[in-house]
């Protein structure tokens, strides 16, 4: 005998709410499934769009992100029709409390709602404190750091488009602050001025703007990595903080929760470039192959800042960190 949804008790639940172990019904008349999997698929800007809801037997479903679904414990409801009584007709007191149980149901077990995402809190007064003060004005820092550096074309070349101006309102200025920051520090092995090149970018605040954020992540996790291997770890868990300040600025408990999910996953399956690096190698091509390499190492540097993943411990990744600064110097 089947049910229709119609007989089974149920309720609506958030899309970003729902876990494997839940029922939901799908679109139809059918009884309600069982997920065994939710995936979340991002648009084009790195934004949650999608749910790809697998069932338990192997259906799928997609959501979007902001719908809300009927949900239920599985479990379909069948109607009662009662005792008869024995001149034929059916007990009315029995019958009714017959009808009240069956459409009463089950009682729906309610899954437990996805873990909260940790509340970031961003430095005090007192630790952006440890972050000096710039010796003079953006571009004197960096004429500084290129003057110790004459004859490197790279360098020069960034430090004279910089040094007739930087608008930190400006997404491409941003890019060459931080571009130039990794040079000295990656290339030219001066920590130093990278650290205070970096600094001009570090203490902007995240404005909503991810590509402008890009940039500024990107010193941050590279300044995180200098003061950490200089011993100074209370300045790097300053960077650190920073770094995370997007994950407490969204107020909305529905999109942090979908959002944390989005950026776990980020960190426990990075992109770490093995196909672009193994391509590079069997074509000899040792330019491109350092290049690729040179991301993968910005990639690993944000995940230590961030504190590792699920997948890849702090030691790990201080060892590849390593092997990777061999390989690009080399």
């Amino acid at each position: 005998m089947t049910h229709s949804p119609a007989t089974q008790q149920y309720r609506e639940k958030q899309a970003g709410d729902l876990q494997p172990g839940d029922f939901v019904f799908p679109p139809g008349d059918g009884p309600a499934e069982e997920i065994a999997v939710v995936e979340v698929q991002n648009d084009d800007y790195g934004v949650a769009a999608l749910l790809l809801v697998t069932m338990v037997d192997g259906g799928t479903v997609r959501i979007a992100v902001g719908s809300s679904v009927p949900v239920g414990d599985g479990a379909p409801v069948v109607a009662s029709e009662g005792p008869a009584s024995e001149s034929g007709t059916s007990d009315s007191s029995t019958s009714t409390e017959g009808d009240a149980e069956a459409h009463a149901g089950p009682a729906v077990v309610v899954p437990p709602r996805p873990e909260t995402p940790p509340t970031h809190t961003g430095p005090t007064a007192e630790e952006l404190a440890l972050i000096p003060e710039p010796d003079g004005t953006p571009e004197a820092v960096v004429r500084a750091a290129a003057a110790n550096h004459k004859g490197k074309n790279g360098v020069q070349v960034l430090a004279e488009r910089l040094a007739k101006g930087i608008n930190t309102k400006s997404g491409s200025c941003l890019r060459d602050l931080s571009d130039l920051a990794f040079d000295l520090c990656i290339v030219l092995r001066d920590p130093d001025h990278a650290l205070a090149v970096a600094d001009l970018l570090n203490v902007l605040p995240f404005d909503g703007n991810l590509d402008r954020w890009a940039s500024i992540e990107r010193a941050l996790a590279l300044s995180s990595f200098i003061c950490r291997e200089a011993g100074q770890a209370e300045r790097a868990a300053v960077y650190e903080k920073l770094l995370r300040a997007p994950e407490s600025q969204e107020e909305d408990p529905f999109k942090a929760r979908i959002n944390a999910r989005v950026r776990q996953r980020s960190l426990n399956e990075p992109n770490l470039y093995d196909k672009e690096i193994f391509r590079a190698i069997d074509n000899g091509n040792h330019e491109a192959e350092r290049e690729w390499r040179f991301l993968r190492l910005e990639a690993l540097m944000f995940l230590r800042a961030h504190g590792g993943s699920k997948t890849i411990g702090e030691d790990e990744l201080a060892r590849r960190i390593a092997n990777e600064l061999e390989s690009v110097r080399a």
